[in-house]
């Protein structure tokens, strides 16, 4: 990592624990708050970073998600306070990463992490594309003809894989009349666009949070699939040359 910068003046000086700690390596960015009232942590790649309206677009998501944070988390201590509980410092942490940089385009994902109180956070997931030759931010289903044409393609291949992963989890076969035995729909989930060949995508990644697929104590779960011919059938004209089945 490059140096630190020390900022206590993005803090709420009356909350301010420790000064903000904000560190930069090129064009990437990450920052870390923590305060009595609450942790916030957020910080994109440089090859994000570099491309300056993505750097624009999660910067003013960082914005966002810090001052949501800050502003339920006043609104809880107040009523703890009044409710006579103790306040439990909420956090929210986000980071994104590269899933694949090729010639035309950039995806990301992000883990988050989020606690606003109760027994314990949750975590859950997002995805980003940056069209090269649009210069436009895209979500990966924007290149699919329809949400439903993806989900056709790939949830006979997604289920099995899911019930393999939830089958070794819970030491036994997987149930479809228990609370978590049915399988879910893959576009209802976080759907991330990989590469195996550098050149074009020829995976889908499904990440799928807590209590989506199981109970929380199983966590998340991730199924990877190839591009087959059914994928590049559900694509939108104009992203197939984007696209090549997976060898």
């Amino acid at each position: 990592m490059g140096a630190a910068t020390l900022d206590a003046s993005a803090a709420d000086a009356t909350e301010a624990a420790s000064p903000e700690l904000e560190f930069s390596q090129n064009a990437g960015r990450a920052v870390d708050v923590s305060t009595d009232l609450y942790e916030f942590q957020y910080a994109y790649p440089d090859a994000a970073g570099a491309i300056a309206p993505l750097k624009a677009e999660l910067d003013a998501r960082l914005d966002k998600a810090r001052k949501g944070l800050a502003e339920g988390a006043r609104e809880e201590r107040k009523a703890a306070k009044e409710g006579g509980y103790p306040y439990r410092t909420y956090s929210y942490g986000e980071t994104w990463k590269v899933v694949t940089d090729l010639p035309g385009w950039l995806s990301l994902s992000s883990e988050i992490y989020t606690y606003t109180g109760g027994a314990h956070g949750m975590s859950g997931f997002n995805a980003l594309l940056w069209d090269r030759k649009a210069e436009a931010l895209r979500k990966p289903l924007d290149l699919f003809a329809s949400p439903q044409a993806l989900s056709s393609a790939l949830r006979e291949r997604f289920c099995k894989a899911l019930d393999r992963e939830r089958a070794e989890r819970r030491g036994g076969p997987v149930k479809p009349d228990d609370m978590f035995g049915d399988c879910i729909d893959p576009v209802e989930q976080t759907v991330l666009l990989g590469s195996s060949n550098g050149a074009t995508f020829d995976r889908i990644g499904i990440e799928v949070g807590p209590y989506a697929a199981g109970p929380y104590a199983e966590g998340s779960y991730e199924v990877t699939l190839p591009v087959d011919g059914a994928v590049m059938r559900a694509l939108k004209p104009q992203y197939r040359g984007s696209f090549s089945p997976s060898s």
